[in-house]
C-alpha cells in the first residue's frame, strides 16, 4: 500500500478533530486532546468553517492552483474594500491565509500586476555558449 508523505495527520485526526469543533471545541483545545501541533489544527479550523467537513476529510496535501483573477479580487478586497482576511478566504474559496498575506503584500507594493504570473526555470538561450573548433 502506498502511503502519501505529504500528508502528515492522518484522516482519522481530521475526523477526531471536526467531532470537537462541532461540540464547540476551539483549536487549542482541540490541539491538545488530539497531540497534535496547534497552527496545524487552526488551519483545520479555517477550512472546516469556510468550506465544511468533507473538504477538511478529502485535503489530499496538494497545493491549490488559483487564477490572476482570484488572486487580484482576494486582494484588492481586503487591500482596497477592507474585507476581513478569513471573510475573504471564504468568499473566494482560498485555502489558507499565507497566500492571501502573500498576494496582499505584493498588491500593496505593485499593484495587480505584481501577482501577475512569473515565467519559472532558467530563460531560453541562456545556456553555455558553444566555442567554435579550433
Amino acid at each position: 500500500m502506498r502511503v502519501d508523505l505529504r500528508v502528515k495527520h492522518d484522516i482519522e485526526a481530521r475526523r477526531a478533530a471536526i467531532g470537537l469543533f462541532e461540540r464547540g471545541h476551539g483549536f487549542k483545545s482541540a490541539a491538545k486532546a488530539l497531540s497534535v501541533p496547534r497552527n496545524t489544527v487552526r488551519q483545520w479550523l479555517y477550512v472546516y468553517r469556510s468550506f465544511g467537513s468533507e473538504v477538511l476529510l478529502s485535503m489530499d496535501g496538494k497545493q491549490t492552483r488559483y487564477t490572476f483573477e482570484q488572486k487580484v479580487a482576494a486582494a484588492s478586497a481586503v487591500v482596497d474594500g477592507g474585507m476581513s482576511k478569513r471573510d475573504a478566504t471564504e468568499a473566494f474559496g482560498v485555502m489558507s491565509l499565507a497566500p492571501l498575506q502573500r498576494w496582499c503584500a505584493l498588491y500593496r507594493e505593485g499593484g495587480a500586476e505584481a501577482l501577475r504570473p512569473k515565467p519559472r526555470g532558467r530563460p531560453r538561450g541562456s545556456g553555455p555558449k558553444s566555442r567554435g573548433r579550433t
